[in-house]
């Protein structure tokens, strides 16, 4: 599976895999978010594009593409190829850099940097056909009241998941008894038991149940009726491959003889005229 990334401009934001920190995570009493392995799997599931420079924008409550003034930091080259308004209605625009190619069936969804709530500004998501599209889409945010934002410099402004858009389309939902999976019915029992009787333990302070803090069927893959037996397709960790950086360009070829230094250029002129140059 390839993702083809095109850069739209000499220098496109850095795009880098999800990473699992947050810092309302890291803040949070004993980093407990960081037990709940869907949180960390979300964070991780998807590339995120970096702001290249810090800004601060300011919206003044107007629906008019006026109504959002931009405070670029001091080092922010172009900076209104990066972010504007323009569509209005107090929605910041960031232009991500690049154009994505996707496999036949498959685009781009592009959305904020997922649990990493921002005051006073929104993320909105979309779903583009990258397949077959022949040009960038942007990123786009809208405030939620009047007032001030900032972003940071490489704070993520993008988060980028290829999902197969026609699949979906496939699913129809149907309603189901427990009861009908005799299997599904007994893990889920024996489950409720399980958690029922450590949080009871906990709220005991049951020394064992408090050196142990936190249950990890689900981090580990484990059925609660099957310790150590582990499903085939968990995952508990995202590895997502990196887009390489681009080569340096290559310096020009230049031709030596004795104390002078002579271009390419000028060497092949001096072999057409016969070394006379």
């Amino acid at each position: 599976m390839t993702l083809e990334c095109f850069p739209m401009r000499p220098d496109p934001p850095r795009m880098v895999p999800g990473r699992p920190e947050r810092d309302w995570m890291d803040e949070f009493a004993g980093r407990h978010p960081y037990r709940c392995l869907p949180l960390t799997m979300a964070n991780t599931t998807g590339w995120e594009l970096l702001c290249p420079f810090g800004f601060e924008a300011e919206w003044d409550g107007r629906m008019g593409a006026d109504a959002i003034q931009f405070r670029p930091d001091k080092d922010a080259l172009y900076f209104e190829h990066f972010a504007q308004s323009h569509f209005t209605e107090g929605v910041l625009t960031f232009h991500t850099g690049w154009m994505f190619r996707t496999p036949e069936g498959w685009g781009m969804r592009a959305s904020g940097p997922p649990n990493r709530a921002k005051h006073g500004i929104c993320a909105l998501e979309g779903i583009t056909e990258t397949d077959w599209l022949p040009y960038p889409f942007t990123m786009n945010w809208r405030f939620t009241a009047p007032g001030v934002i900032r972003f940071e410099k490489d704070e993520p402004f993008c988060f980028l998941q290829p999902v197969p858009h026609h699949r979906i389309e496939r699913f129809q939902p149907v309603r189901r008894s427990l009861d009908d999976d005799g299997d599904l019915a007994v893990q889920y029992r024996k489950w409720s038991e399980v958690r029922t009787d450590f949080n009871t333990r906990m709220a005991a302070g049951d020394p064992e149940a408090v050196k142990q803090a936190w249950q990890r069927f689900y981090f580990r893959g484990e059925f609660p009726d099957q310790v150590g037996v582990r499903t085939v397709d968990h995952v508990n960790k995202r590895r997502l491959a990196p887009l390489p950086e681009a080569p340096e360009p290559s310096p020009p070829a230049r031709a030596h003889v004795g104390f002078t230094t002579w271009s390419a250029v000028g060497a092949a002129k001096a072999i057409t005229d016969g070394g006379k140059t």
